[in-house]
């Protein structure tokens, strides 16, 4: 990608959104939403979410934000079912807690902070500490929506994320009282959904593990299987559930396959998660959160390894995306345009996404608040914006698709 291609720093990009006014930038939106796409990715930090807008060449990106100053956004989804075309974003402010927020303008404009529409019952003696994951439904469904939250549970929405319900079959399991949190809290943080079997789903959480549903969520069954818990003594290291999964894809075409990255340790299942097996082949450390499918190719995942839960930091201090088109028979690093000396980096389980134009753009942001992009899938990469606050959550999307 060439230098020109870069986003203006932030501030110089606000100032410039203010200009405009509400009013003109809405206007290109509704424009993009007609039928002319455009690539927009969401950016969720410590300290608020950007949005990054550009056309179908992603070569020149225009950066606005932050939106919500000061608020954590740990989860963004653009959904373009039923050619809606609506933003979501999960913030947590010190007055309102954690929220939901919409925009109908790509991000432009947002909906004024109120009262928590996902809550826990009160009966249930929990309080919402954190909204993970927003997920949409499948695409026969689409007012239907999901939320992955802290402490642990699933929340579904079945207008247009209006009103929020429990999913009580996970909300009272008999493990619940059993899972532990891990370092980031005890999050709900993955959501895959069978697009052929609306009965089939599963969700994974750091500490609990993958659990699937074959009944439309009535009930769970724990589905680790050849997974470890490395924090466990030896003679108890891969118990039935327990373990601190950080992150479970798949591509929609395969749904049986599901790719793994665990709190050490990187597994497939072909089998959608009864059994799993290692395929950390050549990489140097299996050890990571982030984890990307491929929009197109069923057998193609991207990681970024991290050191140690101990030293989280890339390792040799070079950012590396590996990447396999062969299902995780091999590991192969991507590193042109990264740096490759005194990089001590750490992406999160939710700050590497892709977009699905035909030669798919591959995003990631890092805790330094880097942020990379690469329009090739991955062979080449340029820095988009540095000087962020730390990065949470990448989501990139294509805004005006049907």
């Amino acid at each position: 990608m060439p230098k020109q291609g870069r986003a203006k720093p932030p501030k110089k990009a606000s100032r410039t959104a203010r200009k405009k006014g509400p009013g003109k930038t809405a206007k290109n939106a509704r424009k993009g939403s007609s039928g002319k796409e455009s690539a927009l990715l969401l950016v969720g930090t410590m300290k608020g979410a950007f949005v990054l807008r550009s056309d179908k060449s992603r070569r020149k990106w225009k950066i606005e934000g932050p939106h919500f100053r000061g608020e954590a956004v740990y989860a963004l989804l653009h959904d373009t079912r039923a050619g809606r075309g609506r933003t979501f974003a999960a913030t947590n402010s010190m007055h309102w807690g954690p929220t939901l927020r919409t925009s109908d303008d790509n991000g432009a404009s947002w909906s004024e902070p109120g009262p928590q529409t996902v809550k826990f019952p009160a009966e249930s003696g929990r309080a919402l500490a954190q909204i993970w994951q927003i997920a949409p439904g499948r695409k026969a469904e689409p007012n239907v929506f999901y939320c992955g939250v802290e402490p642990a549970a699933l929340f579904e929405s079945r207008d247009g994320g209006e009103t929020w319900e429990p999913n009580k079959g996970l909300l009272n399991h008999e493990h619940q009282p059993k899972w532990q949190p891990g370092g980031g809290g005890l999050c709900l943080h993955t959501i895959v959904l069978d697009p052929n079997d609306s009965r089939r789903m599963a969700i994974a959480m750091s500490t609990g593990g993958v659990y699937r549903s074959d009944d439309g969520g009535k009930s769970w069954r724990a589905r680790n299987t050849g997974v470890r818990a490395q924090f466990m003594p030896e003679e108890h290291r891969y118990p039935e559930f327990g373990q601190c999964v950080h992150k479970v894809v798949h591509h929609p075409s395969r749904p049986e396959r599901l790719f793994l990255q665990n709190h050490w340790g990187l597994y497939r299942s072909d089998d959608w998660g009864d059994t799993w097996q290692d395929i950390a082949n050549g990489v140097p450390s299996d050890f990571g959160f982030a984890m990307q499918m491929h929009p197109h190719d069923p057998d193609t995942v991207y990681i970024v390894p991290i050191e140690a839960d101990m030293f989280r930091a890339t390792p040799e201090a070079k950012l590396r995306v590996y990447r396999t088109r062969n299902a995780g028979a091999s590991w192969h690093p991507l590193t042109k345009g990264l740096p490759q000396s005194d990089a001590y980096e750490n992406v999160l389980r939710d700050a590497l996404s892709a977009d699905s134009f035909d030669s798919a753009g591959i995003y990631f942001g890092t805790r330094s608040g880097k942020l990379f992009a690469s329009r090739d899938e991955g062979d080449s990469w340029e820095e988009l914006a540095d000087g962020l606050p730390p990065i949470v959550c990448v989501k990139a999307a294509i805004a005006g698709a049907a």
